[in-house]
């Protein structure tokens, strides 16, 4: 049990600060870490012996149902409209399509048996939302014809249906006895009942009940996704529809502090993908690997070159998309961690295959990524796919309804410059906008331009939120009579390089500070470090 939780804690802590390295790289950053888990496997520098699948199918399923809800909750229903119908039958149709053409390839070229070929084709038929989400946002790609949207929604929505294709040729491969049109009707029916009803039940606990608790509001969120998930899947429906169905209900609607959700799950679905992508690469044998390249090199090639780019036109063409949105989806039909978690799955039911599926399916998501994932950005330019101005941004709704607009106080005081002037006579910035003003004697004030600013007013100002933190962080530091700081002033300060004294907060003034401005007990710094 230490060993496990020492090499979680190592794993997080080493993927954490590689992460900022890896967004520079000019290949996929979650390729990184499928290659850093397996430099710790059993063949890589480390030699870490780990081959339980139970345990990896369970982290990778809980991980994957977050990464699936986040999903869901950060695409907006607003921005996809438009392509909502393309995406959803680009993600039912299109995935039995796809399916389909690669089983057959495979039946007819690599001479296995229909149902082996079928399960193949479908566990590997969904593209990966993870993977695309990320190049998306870390190669800000702004798509033309509302491109992006489409594949966010259609990304985020393929993988219940690959997982219910490959529930049912697992059942029929095992030899169990089931009804197929009742399995996919269980599979659908609880899967839409549930991410509806409990989506529904959450918004409406929401915007309803206080919480007396911190972040009572993240901690039920969290507990509704984990419900979403395993009510459906007790009764056999579609566990990943739901959450993710349920995802999207929660993330469109109007509920409070949803700004702090979105925090929360940035950072939980960014250890999450991390996290699969190293166990899963830890979990891989790669001297087993050659065993079953060429099967998934030749795979992979038709996945990419025909079987998706079919199956894209198919359903693209009767809706006269045009050829370059075709090819830029069919480009970005990434394989991922969802495919791997679907092999897994297929591998602890004991189907009897000709390859092992796992090591198989891994080759397949490691070239895809490889090939699609580093190339993505260069196909959307030589397709001339690139529109100069979108925002791929204002697809998500953690941009488009969480604005970045943060409010501050200011205390008016008697020697204040804007004391007993009007408005219309304060010179501010531009996006600066003194929304409120709380006066004692009269209490809450929507200003106007002839609004004077009297001692004693409360100022609410709005303006834009800095959210350009890459190589910046922000701290509060407070003195004290004994710290080294008090009765100093900022000239006198041994501060290192690249740190600066941004902000002081005395009682209730906000102070921009300058080399002359003494810091005095009570004080809280706010300090940059570049």
């Amino acid at each position: 049990m230490n060993s496990i939780l020492l090499l979680m804690g190592i794993v997080i802590l080493i993927c954490i600060v590689a992460y900022r390295f890896t967004e520079q790289l000019p290949i996929p950053s979650l390729l990184v870490f499928i290659l850093l888990g397996m430099a710790f496997g059993e063949n890589g520098i480390f030699r870490i012996h780990f081959s339980d699948y139970n345990l990896s199918e369970t982290v990778c399923s809980v991980c994957l149902v977050f990464i699936m809800y986040y999903g869901g909750f950060g695409t907006n229903i607003k921005a996809a409209r438009s392509v909502a119908v393309k995406s959803i039958v680009l993600s039912t149709l299109g995935v039995v399509l796809t399916a389909g053409l690669t089983s057959a390839f495979i039946h007819f070229v690599l001479k296995l048996s229909w149902l082996e070929s079928a399960l193949i084709g479908s566990v590997i038929a969904s593209t990966d939302a993870a993977s695309v989400f990320n190049i998306l946002k870390t190669r800000n790609l702004n798509l033309k014809d509302n491109t992006a949207s489409l594949l966010e929604l259609e990304s985020g929505s393929n993988d219940p249906i690959s997982y219910m294709l490959t529930v049912v040729l697992v059942s029929l491969m095992s030899g169990s006895s089931i009804s197929v049109p009742a399995l996919l009707f269980q599979q659908i029916f609880f899967g839409l009942l549930f991410g509806v009803l409990i989506g529904l039940i959450a918004i409406w606990v929401l915007r309803n009940i206080n919480f007396t608790i911190s972040q009572g509001q993240t901690i039920l969120v969290f507990a509704v996704a984990i419900i979403a998930y395993a009510l459906p899947t007790a009764v056999n429906g579609n566990g990943y529809l739901s959450v993710y169905l349920c995802g999207i209900l929660m993330g469109n609607a109007q509920i409070p502090q949803k700004r702090d959700l979105v925090h929360f799950f940035d950072v939980l679905t960014g250890i999450a993908q991390m996290m699969v992508f190293f166990l899963l690469g830890l979990l891989v044998t790669p001297t087993e690997l050659p065993r079953v390249f060429i099967p998934a090199l030749l795979i992979m090639v038709f996945l990419t070159f025909v079987g998706r780019p079919l199956s894209v036109f198919a359903v693209l063409a009767p809706f006269r998309s045009s050829l370059p949105q075709i090819g830029i989806v069919s480009w970005a039909g990434l394989r991922g961690v969802a495919s791997i978690v679907f092999a897994i799955y297929a591998v602890l039911n004991r189907v009897p295959l000709t390859y092992n599926l796992f090591d198989l399916v891994f080759c397949i998501v490691l070239l895809s990524m490889a090939l699609q994932g580093t190339l993505l950005p260069r196909m959307s330019s030589l397709l001339n796919m690139i529109d100069e101005n979108a925002d791929v941004r204002r697809t998500f709704n953690d941009y488009q309804e969480e604005n970045d607009i943060s409010f501050i106080k200011i205390h008016m005081d008697e020697h204040h410059p804007w004391t007993n002037k009007m408005l219309r006579d304060i010179i501010t910035p531009p996006d600066f906008l003194i929304a409120l003003i709380i006066r004692q004697e009269v209490g809450f004030m929507v200003p106007g331009g002839d609004t004077v600013i009297l001692p004693g007013d409360l100022l609410v100002i709005a303006a834009r939120e800095f959210e350009n933190r890459a190589n910046l962080t922000l701290r509060e530091v407070p003195v004290t009579a004994k710290h080294k700081f008090c009765n100093k002033t900022l000239r006198e300060l041994d501060t290192p390089t690249g740190t600066l004294v941004v902000m002081i907060k005395r009682l209730e003034q906000t102070i921009i500070p300058c080399g002359d401005t003494c810091i005095q007990d009570g004080d809280t710094l706010v300090i940059a470090r570049f």
